[in-house]
């Protein structure tokens, strides 16, 4: 599939559900959000060491640091990676954190209404049972990825 696209235009979209967010009627019912829409045109990155760079600046964006801990790619594994670069030609962004909107004449109506906060957490690390006793485990940060 992702061979297929190269050469082609591309949309690429992300979201992030921020809050739940309720209203004092389900039809007000919404969340708070974040997402980005980009456009442009996929590129295969051919080239082994272009294609390594990317791989460790993916891994180091979730892992700082980890990279340099890892054993190197095989040759199989690096040729059984496809990496598509999107050259970006327009973007577009939305954001929506008003929290509850009701009707006019519906903030009297006897029920709850407001945000309720979404978060990502990061769990207790479960090492595999090769991991020397000690060994702490690779930090992660979710504050930096938004």
């Amino acid at each position: 599939m992702l061979r297929a696209t190269v050469g082609a235009r591309v949309c690429i979209t992300v979201s992030r559900m921020d809050a739940l967010v309720l209203a004092r009627s389900g039809f007000d019912h919404s969340i708070d959000y974040r997402s980005a829409v980009v456009l442009g045109t996929a590129r295969l990155v051919e080239d082994d060491a272009d294609k390594l760079a990317a791989l460790e600046t993916f891994v180091e964006r979730l892992y700082p640091g980890r990279w340099a801990t890892l054993r190197p790619p095989r040759p199989n594994e690096l040729k059984a990676t496809t990496v598509l670069w999107t050259d970006l030609t327009e973007a577009s962004a939305k954001i929506r954190d008003i929290g509850a909107h009701d009707e006019p004449g519906d903030e009297t109506w006897p029920t709850w209404a407001g945000t309720i906060p979404l978060r990502m957490v990061v769990g207790e690390p479960i090492p595999d049972p090769f991991v020397p006793d000690g060994m702490p485990a690779p930090e992660v940060d979710l504050e930096a990825r938004g």
